[in-house]
C-alpha cells in the first residue's frame, strides 16, 4: 500500500495534536483558568501602565508648549529688531507665527490690604508683542488677554497669581534684575496645566520691559520666539536660521531635553518592572505544562509506541501553551483597554505641585500593543517549549516496561 503524501501526513499530525491538546486542556480547567488569569493580569497592567505613561508624557509636553515657543532665537547681546530676519520668518512656510521678546527675571510683590496679607514671589518675565498670542497655545480668552496687553500691564501664571494673591485689576510691584522698580496692573492670568510654568512665568508688553533696560538699550530686544507647523522641526529650523543670521537657536527639545530624557527613562523602567509580571505568568504556564507532562507520561509513551513522532508530541504541548497564552493575551488586552478607556473618560486627578500637571490622561499606542502582545506570546511559547521537548524525549520502552 503506498504511503500517504507528505501534505496529508502533516495534516493528520496537526489534527492529532489539536485533538489531544484540546482534551488535555479540558481536563485541567481550574489550573488553566488560573494560568490564563495570571497572564491576563500581567498584560493588563503592562498595557495600562504604558498608556498612562504615554498620556503623562504627552500631556506634560503639551502643557509645557502652551506657554513656551517651539523655537527661540536670541542674540548674544540685546540688539535692535532685525528686518531681514523678520522678512525671512514671514516667508518661511514652516513658521506659523513669531514675536520679538525681551526676557528678564524679577521679584513681584503685592501690598497687604484690609482683607489680604502681602504677597511676594519670583518670576521669569517675558515682554512680548501682540503676535505672541499666535506663538503660544493659550485658550482663546487668555490668548486675547495676551494680545491686548498694554504698557504697564502684566499677565500672571495661575499658580503665580494665587501665590501673590493678585487678581485682575490689582497693582503689583516689579523689582527687575537691574534693581529697577515699576508698578504693573494685573490684566488677568493664564493656565497651561504645567505647574512649573503656571507658578513661574508672567507676560507683559515688550515696551514695559524695554523701559527697564539701561540707556541705549531701550529699543532693543532679546530675540524672537517662533511657533512652527511641526514642532519636531524646531532643531532643523533653528540651525538654519542661526547660521544665516547669527542668532543662537534654542529649540524646545534642548530647553526641555532633561525632561524628555526623564520621561523616556521612566517609560522604560515602568515597562521593564511591569514586564516581570508577564514573566511570572509565563512560569505559571511552564508549571502547568510540566505537570501535564508528568501526568501524561504513560499516555505519551503509548503514543510513541504506536508510531507518533517526537514532532507531533512537541506540537501537542506547544499548542496547549499557545492556547493558554492567546487566551491570557486576549483577556489582558480587553481588561487593559477597558481600564485605559475608563481613564480617558475620567482622567485621574493628581497634585500639580508634585507632578507639574493636574490630570493624568491616557494615550494608547498601537506600537505598544503590538510589542506587548508579541513579547507576551513569545514568552508563553518559550515557557511551553521546555516541557514540550521533555515530553518528546520520553522513551516508550522504558515507561511501558
Amino acid at each position: 500500500m503506498p504511503s500517504p503524501p507528505p501534505s496529508a501526513r502533516s495534516r493528520s499530525e496537526w489534527g492529532l495534536a489539536w485533538l489531544l491538546a484540546g482534551a488535555h486542556l479540558r481536563q485541567r480547567r481550574t489550573q488553566n483558568l488560573i494560568t490564563v488569569l495570571g497572564t491576563a493580569v500581567g498584560v493588563m497592567v503592562l498595557i495600562a501602565a504604558l498608556s498612562l505613561t504615554n498620556g503623562f508624557s504627552g500631556a506634560l509636553v503639551e502643557a509645557t508648549l502652551r506657554a513656551s515657543p517651539h523655537l527661540s532665537l536670541t542674540s548674544y547681546q540685546a540688539a535692535a529688531p532685525s528686518p531681514a530676519l523678520e522678512q525671512a520668518l514671514s516667508n518661511d512656510s514652516r513658521v506659523t507665527a513669531y514675536t520679538p521678546f525681551v526676557a528678564d527675571k524679577g521679584l513681584l510683590s503685592r501690598p497687604a490690604d484690609l482683607t489680604r496679607d502681602a504677597g511676594v514671589d519670583f518670576t521669569t518675565l517675558f515682554g512680548v508683542g501682540p503676535s505672541a498670542a499666535e506663538v503660544l497655545q493659550l485658550v482663546p480668552a487668555e490668548a486675547q488677554r495676551l494680545a491686548d496687553l498694554g504698557p504697564g500691564e502684566i499677565l500672571l501664571g495661575s499658580a503665580l497669581a494665587r501665590s501673590l494673591g493678585a487678581y485682575s485689576g490689582d497693582q503689583v510691584t516689579l523689582l527687575s534684575s537691574r534693581q529697577l522698580r515699576t508698578e504693573l496692573r494685573v490684566a488677568g492670568s493664564f493656565h497651561t496645566g504645567n505647574y512649573l510654568i503656571d507658578s513661574g512665568y508672567a507676560f507683559t508688553a515688550v515696551e514695559t520691559l524695554q523701559a527697564l533696560q539701561p540707556q541705549g538699550a531701550q529699543d532693543k530686544v532679546t530675540g524672537y520666539q517662533l511657533r512652527l507647523h511641526e514642532p519636531e522641526q524646531a532643531q532643523v529650523v533653528g540651525r538654519e536660521l542661526a547660521e544665516r543670521f547669527g542668532y543662537a537657536a534654542l529649540p524646545w527639545q534642548s530647553l526641555y531635553g532633561t525632561l524628555l530624557q526623564q520621561l523616556d527613562l521612566q517609560k522604560k523602567v515602568i515597562g521593564f518592572v511591569v514586564f516581570l509580571i508577564v514573566i511570572v505568568a509565563a512560569f505559571g504556564i511552564a508549571n502547568v505544562m510540566t505537570l501535564a507532562v508528568f501526568e501524561k507520561t504513560q499516555e505519551i509513551a503509548i503514543l510513541r509506541a504506536i508510531g507518533t513522532t517526537r514532532r507531533t508530541i512537541t506540537r501537542i504541548f506547544m499548542l496547549e501553551g499557545l492556547v493558554l497564552g492567546l487566551a491570557g493575551l486576549l483577556l489582558g488586552n480587553l481588561l487593559g483597554l477597558s481600564i485605559s478607556a475608563y481613564f480617558m473618560w475620567r482622567p485621574f486627578q493628581i497634585p500639580g505641585d508634585l507632578y507639574f500637571i493636574t490630570a493624568l490622561p491616557v494615550e494608547v499606542r498601537l506600537s505598544d500593543l503590538l510589542w506587548v502582545n508579541l513579547v507576551g506570546l513569545s514568552t508563553a511559547l518559550l515557557a511551553a517549549l521546555i516541557p514540550a521537548r521533555r515530553a518528546a524525549g520520553i522513551e516508550p520502552a522504558r515507561i511501558i516496561r
